[in-house]
C-alpha cells in the first residue's frame, strides 16, 4: 500500500508512511457557509468521476483525496485529471493525494480527510460504499445508478434514513436535467395554451416516451474512451434496465410532475424486458485494451465465442395514472459523425413536445412542437401561444426562438446553451454544493430519488 500526492504541475511525491494530518471534522459540519468543501474520490472506475473535476469550484479545496485499490481504473482516472490540469485552455489546478491498498475503503472511512465522497465506478459495491460513507458522517455525491438490484435498493433506503439522522447530504448526479432541449420541453409543458393538459395514454400508446441509444466505443474529452474490463459484466455494471434508465425515469418525474413529491405507491409496473448486444473479442479489445475474455464474462459467451451482453432494456409503467415507456439501447459504435442519441415525447391535449437527435438533426438534440391532430387545435393557435410563451422563456434563456416546421414548429436554441454532456457534471456538482452551503435542497428530492429507484427495481423484477 502507498500514498502519493500528485500536484497540478504533474510531479509525484511519495509521502513517508501512510498517515497524514486529518481534518478536524467531517460531514455536514464542514460545509457551512464560509467553510471549505474537501472532495474524496472513492474507487473511481468510470470516467464520470473525473468529469466532476473538469472545472474548479469556489470554496472547494484543490486537494482531492483518492482511495482506490490501484490498477488500470485508477490510472485512467488520474490520466484524465492530469489532462484537465495540463490542457491549454482554462486548465484546472487539482492536486491529488492517492492512497492504494486492499484496505482503501476502511482507510477512507477512518481518515476523515474530506467531507464529500464522490462515487463513480463499479456498481457492484456502490450501495455498500454509500451506506457506510453516510454512516461515517460523509456527504455523498454519487453517479447513477445508486442501486442495481432489489437487495441494493433496501440498503439505499437505509442510507437515506441514516443520512437524515446524521445531517449529511446524499444525492445522485442527474446530468440530463441540464440539457437545454429537455429544460425547454419541461418549460413549454407548463404553458396550457401551448401544451394543454397532460394526456394519460395507455400501456400500448404511452403519453410519455424516453429512449436513449448509447455506444460502448466513443470519444470522451476528445479522446477514445477506454472502458474498464468489467464494464461489460452487467453483474458489476448493472443491466441497462437499472442503469441508464435512471436518467430517463428521473426525467419523467421531473418533467411531468415538477415539484411534486412522489412515492412508490404512485408507481405501477406494467411490462419490462431485456435483450443482449453481441460483442466480439476484437471489439472488446478495442474498447478495453484487454485481449482475452476474463473469467467472469465467460458464462455470457455464446457457442461462437461472442459475448451476449444484457445491455438493452425497456419498460412501460404508470406514474400517477400517466403511462410512460422507457427504453435504453446499447450499440458498439455510433454511425459516422454520430454519437449517443436521445428521443423524448411528451403528449399534451393541445400539442406534443418531441426531442429528436437523429441524422436529420445532425445528431444534436432538437425540440419540436407538433399540434395534436384530430383535436380541433389549429396550428395558428399554437403559433400564437408559442409567441406568448417565448416572452417568458426569453427572460430565462434570451435568444431562444421558434420557426414553422413541416410537422408544426421547431425550437431554435442559441449555441451558448448547448454546453454538452460533459459540462453538465459541473452544473450538477455546482447545484449540489449550493445545497450543502445553503441547506435548501427541495423537500421532494429525496422521496423522488427513492421513487425513481423503486421504479427501476420493479422493472428489473418484472423483466425476470
Amino acid at each position: 500500500m502507498k500514498r502519493t500526492t500528485i500536484f497540478a504541475a504533474g510531479a509525484a511525491v511519495l509521502l513517508a508512511g501512510c498517515d497524514t494530518q486529518k481534518s478536524a471534522c467531517c460531514g455536514a459540519c464542514c460545509c457551512k457557509e464560509g467553510q471549505t468543501v474537501k472532495l474524496i474520490t472513492l474507487d473511481p472506475g468510470h470516467f464520470h468521476a473525473a468529469l466532476v473535476q473538469k472545472r474548479m469550484y469556489p470554496d472547494v479545496s484543490p486537494l482531492v483525496h483518492v482511495y482506490a485499490p490501484g490498477g488500470s481504473d485508477l490510472k485512467l482516472h488520474m490520466d484524465r485529471i492530469n489532462g484537465f490540469n495540463t490542457r491549454p485552455d482554462n486548465p484546472t489546478r487539482w492536486q491529488t493525494d492517492v492512497y492504494t491498498g486492499p484496505d482503501f475503503f476502511e482507510k477512507m472511512l477512518a481518515d476523515k480527510a474530506g467531507n464529500v465522497v464522490v462515487l463513480a465506478g463499479n456498481n457492484s459495491r456502490k450501495t455498500e460504499y454509500i451506506l457506510k460513507s453516510v454512516q461515517a458522517g460523509y456527504n455523498v455525491l454519487s453517479d447513477k445508478p445508486m442501486a442495481i438490484t432489489p437487495k441494493d435498493y433496501e440498503l439505499l433506503k437505509q442510507a437515506f434514513d441514516v443520512a437524515k439522522q446524521k445531517g449529511v447530504l446524499l444525492y445522485d448526479i442527474m446530468t440530463e436535467r441540464y440539457e437545454i432541449t429537455t429544460q425547454l420541453q419541461r418549460e413549454l409543458s407548463q404553458f396550457p395554451k401551448v401544451y394543454g393538459t397532460q394526456e394519460k395514454g395507455t400501456p400500448d400508446d404511452p403519453a410519455v416516451t424516453k429512449e436513449s441509444v448509447h455506444h460502448f466505443c466513443k470519444l470522451v474529452a476528445g479522446k477514445p474512451l477506454q472502458r474498464p474490463a468489467w464494464y461489460y459484466d452487467t453483474r458489476q455494471q448493472g443491466e441497462a434496465i437499472v442503469d441508464v434508465t435512471t436518467h430517463l425515469t428521473d426525467l419523467v418525474q421531473w418533467e411531468v410532475f415538477p415539484g411534486v413529491t412522489l412515492s412508490p405507491a404512485d408507481i405501477a409496473m406494467l411490462k419490462a424486458r431485456v435483450w443482449t448486444t453481441p460483442i466480439t473479442l476484437e471489439q472488446y479489445k478495442t474498447s478495453t485494451s484487454t485481449d482475452q475474455w476474463p473469467a467472469y464474462l465467460k458464462p455470457d459467451l455464446d457457442k461462437n465465442g461472442v459475448l451476449q451482453c444484457r445491455a438493452n432494456g425497456e419498460f412501460t409503467y404508470s406514474i400517477k395514472g400517466v403511462c410512460a415507456k422507457i427504453s435504453v439501447l446499447w450499440n458498439f459504435q455510433p454511425p459516422a459523425g454520430g454519437g449517443d442519441t436521445h428521443y423524448s415525447l411528451m403528449r399534451g391535449t393541445r400539442a406534443s413536445l418531441i426531442i429528436e437527435q437523429g441524422e436529420a438533426e445532425g445528431y444534436k438534440p432538437v425540440l419540436y412542437v407538433e399540434p395534436r391532430r384530430g383535436t380541433g387545435v389549429k396550428a395558428e393557435e399554437i403559433d400564437a401561444a408559442l409567441k406568448e410563451a417565448m416572452v417568458e422563456i426569453n427572460k430565462k434563456w434570451p435568444g431562444v426562438s421558434y420557426e414553422k416546421w413541416e410537422t408544426g414548429f421547431r425550437i431554435n436554441v442559441p449555441a451558448q446553451y448547448a454546453v454538452g454532456h460533459e459540462s453538465h457534471f459541473g452544473q450538477v456538482t455546482e447545484k449540489y454544493l449550493g445545497f450543502l452551503k445553503n441547506h435548501d435542497m427541495p423537500s421532494w428530492e429525496v422521496p423522488n430519488m427513492l421513487t425513481k429507484y423503486y421504479t427501476t427495481m420493479e422493472a428489473y423484477k418484472k423483466s425476470r
